[in-house]
């Protein structure tokens, strides 16, 4: 069993590759302004109450370079829609 700690870092990064995975950085996006750390910490919490994880790390070593949009089961899927269209 993972601790909880282990668990946030890998949602944590689970989050930041489906973003970049669609061309969005999230240290820019907190640069200027357009997101905040509670921002980001709620993207991770969303992502912690997945049950998709296996199904995210299968979809990120399937798209090592660009994807269109996250799997259709992301909890964060609408709101990096909306950040790549500002990006």
């Amino acid at each position: 069993m993972m601790n909880r700690a282990g668990d946030a870092d890998l949602h944590f990064w689970i989050t930041l590759g489906m973003a970049r995975r669609q061309g969005i950085s999230l240290n820019e996006m907190l640069s200027d302004g357009v997101l905040t750390r509670g921002d980001v910490a709620e993207m991770v919490a969303r992502c912690r109450n997945c049950n998709g994880m296996q199904g995210c790390l299968a979809f990120l070593s399937e798209h090592p370079d660009r994807a269109s949009a996250a799997p259709d089961w992301c909890r964060n899927a609408q709101l990096l829609a909306e950040l790549r269209a500002i990006s």
